[in-house]
């Protein structure tokens, strides 16, 4: 039991870095079987075209939908229209810009795997530049061969070349090759560029090592009891409705938090030496207990009213928990 207790401690605390290398194994299984089952390289006038739609366009899909499958996504441009506080500040549109940078580079991971292993397979990359008219490339690749090398290389995806079969196979090879050297050194780029800006962003953290993983900590945990009481809010509510319909009779009085709570707790955050707040709920939170004890310390404040307030701010509270 203590073994299970210990692999799913690791699994929430690594859960992110977890969905990433599950989401970049998924992507380079997909790319192996697009590579089988359904690439087939014209062998003419489309090789480029038909190789570059096959090596972009699905990493471009995969990075709309990282976009889409993203929450954070929605969260910062629901409402955003229409909702005045969550535009016109400075402050709004500098967290704005940098959850949005955040978004893009989870997107990223997906369409980067797809591109880097599609090099190094190469099948792509031969088919493509089989077909790609460069003066350039044809010179290397036909470099000390036959005459008829540049006029036949479009066939030699299929087969169908009329070159000899060791010429042949030196361009593939070569092809190959080249591909390869430019998957190896994108992945080398994007570990490079995701070590620095990891160190230069932990260099400017306005919190230490241990304060930042207890506030991931926090809002995993604040997320997952999100959900549940939601839910069982919802649940309540729906329940509360439906006994009020088929009765038909009065509803009970249940608390439920208004459009301006929902607002004040979608807005963007993040954390300042000023408020040690981990979320907006939490900061919510805090400002409704405040609240409620200057309330409560107001002398000619009316009983009632201050009852009702914070009999409001628990269960306001707990919906948001």
């Amino acid at each position: 039991m203590e073994k299970y207790r210990t692999v799913l401690n690791l699994v929430l605390k690594q859960h992110a870095t977890l969905g990433y290398s599950f989401l970049a194994l998924a992507t380079a299984g997909g790319e192996q079987l697009f590579s089988v089952v359904v690439f087939s390289c014209p062998c003419n006038s489309w090789n480029f075209a038909y190789s570059m739609v096959f090596l972009l366009v699905p990493a471009l899909v995969l990075f709309l939908l990282g976009y889409f499958v993203s929450s954070r996504t929605w969260k910062l441009c629901t409402g955003c229209c229409i909702n005045q506080v969550k535009h016109c500040s400075q402050t709004i549109i500098c967290r704005g810009i940098k959850i949005f940078l955040q978004i893009t580079v989870g997107a990223l991971v997906a369409p980067i795997t797809w591109i880097s292993v599609a090099l190094l397979n190469g099948n792509f990359y031969e088919c493509g530049m089989c077909g790609y008219h460069s003066q350039y490339l044809l010179q290397t690749l036909c470099n000390n061969k036959s005459s008829d090398c540049q006029s036949s290389l479009f066939k030699l995806p299929c087969g169908h070349s009329t070159l000899p079969l060791p010429m042949q196979e030196d361009i593939r090879l070569t092809l190959h090759a080249q591909s390869q050297v430019l998957g190896w050194s994108l992945i080398a780029a994007i570990v490079v560029f995701t070590l620095a800006s990891t160190c230069i962003l932990r260099c400017y953290s306005p919190v230490s090592f241990l304060q930042l993983q207890f506030w991931k900590m926090y809002k995993v945990k604040e997320n997952e009891l999100f959900e549940q009481k939601s839910a069982e809010h919802a649940k309540e509510l729906a329940e509360r409705n439906l006994m009020s319909f088929f009765n038909s009779e009065g509803p009970q009085d249940i608390r439920t938090p208004n459009r301006a709570a929902w607002e004040e707790i979608s807005l963007l955050y993040s954390f300042s030496r000023t408020e040690e707040y981990y979320s907006t709920i939490h900061k919510y939170a805090e400002r409704k207990a405040d609240n409620t004890r200057t309330s409560t310390s107001t002398i000619h404040m009316d009983v009632p009213a201050v009852l009702d307030f914070v009999d409001g701010n628990k269960n306001s509270v707990d919906s948001h928990v």
